[in-house]
């Protein structure tokens, strides 16, 4: 006989597993509707592949996994995809989330698969990918993806493999069926997963005592093998996995670690049947044994039911009587939850469906004030301190409460179940299990947040330290620029001096001189009649524009219409004085034109002036020329000679995009935002003409 040890705690429940271990394993039909959560397992949730209206078949994937934690989610029969939307799920909640309805056709039509004769030729990678396409995750009821579990990294070396035939929640009875039944398929599928963990040392079977059959079936199928079966205490919770290692090999994991810490990897059978089915016969996880129970229903017995299968079906399939049963469980008495909603879906985790009448499970009674009995404390299996781990979980202080290992809890309910004034403790600890998560990933948001900042704030100040080196560098330079200017000249670097420091001191006093010393050099030269054109042109062009903003405003009534009258008759003014400066400046220089063309002005606007040979001074005499004949255009002229030519360069900017997107050249899209901006200035222009051709006749008299 093999040693067995002992674990801190537990408690000894009445069992009630005998209403529903008497009879073998049913199917349970398909639904009318099918429903499957994206997140049936830890982890990431699986992503929608699917759509609606599409026929999809039995094990064909509607929704692949979604990161390295996760697991896809497989159709458990064929049909059509009716939506994709929210739906309640199993929770303790109640909450909603993503699900995929199908509605079954009901030829239950397999797509196309096929298994591995011999995994032993596949390499172990290859083995996991299939287990993790499969969509295979933990049916003992915590759903971790089997295929992330399974790999077990080089640094850690695994001695024992453990498979999981506890079962020692009361009432449920689904893996006591499978082991009867399916006691092959499970040896079978240990075998696999000792090819993959490969094992140093063993591969045990832990089952508790309270389950003859069971033992005798596995022991049957193990024979020449190198499989033990360990038959251990009927004692909740000896199936929590932490727990199941100290009892079979004495091995204690420690806080916050996990069994392959300690050399041991740890499945349950329901877990094996499923990768045996993936590997030998190339099916996905579609379907759970499921345990109906409580005397609520005529019958308890198990059920082989379609994964999506709503609770309502499986309930009306055992004949519920709904008046009797006073709640709902999903799982069982000590670990369950309360089930709201009967159209809830079966999914990879459901072991057990409980229907219990006030009279089997009375409902909880309000909770008193601890009496500090310390009873929790010696009922806990994980050897926490159940009472202070409460107060903190009032106190929401959360560093204590993680200081007292709160994340060890397997929220087991042994705390809960001797309570004596029915504080329901397991839900304080659930609720700041939750919470501490929650901070833990706003922490880490927030720290990649600050090294977010403070990267950037790195790069604003180098690229600051860049900036005041360059500038550094072009003062030092024109400070040298400036002392050989002045090498010669000590007093004219000393007044050098004392500007740069008065334009150092006061940049706006420095600009304002600068303006006023240009304004002085303009009006002591002698004006010429370039300058005095260029003067008249700028009046004129700004005219125009206030008459247009006038007449605008007339239109709209706006309320400054007053101020752009003044502006437009002031604007007038300075043109007619302007206009008065070039004609007095023509008649007493008739002979001067620009200062140093010595022909008549009318002659530079129709005369052609002969080739030189030099090409500026070409494009100079050009240039002259067509500003000669601008200034004696008419507003009208001038505004519809804008018109004519921003619309040839539109033609032409067109007929060059043209040929450009014909030819599939890379100057397409600077083609196009030329054309734009080119169709924006002509409609400019044609509004500015527009404008002009409606203006107050008193103004076009004031003007002439």
């Amino acid at each position: 006989m093999r040693k067995v040890w002992d674990i801190h705690g537990g408690i000894h429940p009445q069992e009630n597993k005998s209403q529903s271990n008497q009879h073998t394993i049913e199917s349970a039909g398909i639904a009318e509707r099918l429903v499957f959560p994206l997140s049936q397992h830890i982890g990431a949730p699986a992503v929608a592949i699917v759509s609606v209206g599409q026929h999809v078949l039995k094990g064909e994937m509607i929704a692949e996994a979604k990161g390295f934690v996760s697991v896809p989610v497989h159709a458990s029969t064929s049909g059509e995809i009716i939506a994709v939307q929210d739906h309640p799920v199993p929770h303790p909640s109640s909450m909603s989330a993503p699900c995929i309805i199908l509605k079954p056709d009901g030829k239950d039509q397999w797509i196309a698969h096929r298994g591995i004769d011999d995994y032993a030729t596949l390499e172990k990678s290859e083995l996991l990918d299939r287990i993790r396409t499969a969509g295979i995750a933990g049916m003992g009821g915590a759903g971790f993806p089997s295929a992330v579990k399974l790999a077990v990294g080089d640094d850690k070396t695994i001695e024992t493999l453990l498979i999981n035939g506890a079962e020692c929640e009361p009432y449920i009875t689904a893996d006591d069926r499978l082991m009867r039944e399916r006691a092959d398929e499970i040896i079978a599928g240990i075998n696999i997963l000792t090819y993959l963990t490969n094992p140093a040392r063993e591969t045990l079977i832990g089952i508790e005592d309270n389950k003859p059959e069971a033992i005798e079936a596995l022991q049957k199928a193990a024979q020449g093998s190198a499989i033990d079966i360990v038959t251990i205490p009927t004692k909740y919770p000896s199936g929590g996995e932490k727990q199941l290692i100290q009892l079979v090999t004495g091995k204690e994991v420690p806080a916050g670690g996990l069994p392959a810490d300690v050399g041991i990897v740890c499945q349950n059978v329901g877990t094996a049947v499923a990768i045996y089915r993936a590997i030998v016969h190339g099916e996905p996880l579609i379907s759970r044994i499921t345990t109906i129970s409580g005397e609520a229903c005529e019958r308890n017995t198990n059920v082989e039911v379609l994964l999506g299968t709503p609770v309502s079906h499986l309930l009306n399939f055992c004949g519920f009587r709904e008046e009797d049963c006073s709640r709902l469980i999903m799982g069982g008495p000590m670990m369950g939850f309360t089930l709201e909603n009967t159209r809830v879906p079966i999914v990879k985790t459901s072991n057990c469906i409980l229907a219990p009448t006030a009279t089997e499970l009375a409902l909880p009674t309000p909770a008193q004030a601890c009496i500090r009995c310390g009873m929790c404390a010696e009922v806990c299996p994980a050897s926490l301190l159940p009472q202070q781990l409460y107060w903190f979980a009032k106190g929401k202080d959360y560093e204590k409460l993680e200081a007292h290992n709160l994340m060890d809890c397997i929220e087991c309910g042994a705390c809960s179940y001797v309570c004596p004034s029915k504080i329901p403790l397991v839900q304080y600890y659930r609720a700041s299990k939750a919470d501490i998560r929650e901070l833990k990933e706003d922490a880490i948001k927030a720290e990649q947040s600050k090294m977010r900042f403070e990267a950037r704030q790195d790069r604003l100040e180098r690229q600051d330290a860049e900036k005041e080196a360059k500038r550094k560098a072009r003062k030092l330079a024109a400070e040298a620029r400036a002392n050989s200017n002045s090498q010669s000249d000590p007093i004219q670097a000393a007044i050098d001096r004392a500007k740069a420091k008065k334009t150092a001191i006061d940049p706006a006093q420095a600009a304002i001189e600068s303006a006023k010393t240009r304004r002085s050099d303009s009006s002591s030269s002698s004006p010429t009649r370039d300058s005095l054109e260029q003067a008249l042109a700028s009046v004129e062009k700004r005219l125009i524009t206030a008459r247009a903003k006038l007449q605008q405003a007339e239109q709209d009534g706006s309320d400054k219409l007053e101020a752009f009258r003044i502006g437009v008759e002031k604007t007038n003014e300075k043109y007619l004085k302007a206009k008065a400066e070039l004609d007095t400046f023509v008649a007493a220089n008739p002979a001067i034109d620009n200062g140093s063309i010595n022909a008549p002005s009318s002659d530079l606007s129709t005369k052609k002036l002969p080739p030189t040979g030099d090409v500026a001074q070409d494009a100079i005499a050009k240039a002259l020329a067509k500003r000669d004949a601008a200034s004696s255009m008419t507003d009208e002229e001038r505004l519809q000679n804008a018109v004519t030519a921003i619309t040839k360069r539109l033609e032409k900017a067109q007929e060059k995009l043209a040929t450009e997107k014909q030819s599939d050249g890379e100057h397409v899209e600077l083609l196009s935002n030329a054309v734009t901006k080119l169709e924006m200035k002509l409609a400019d222009a044609r509004l500015a003409y527009q404008q002009f051709q409606h203006t107050d006749d008193s103004t076009t008299h004031s003007l002439s």
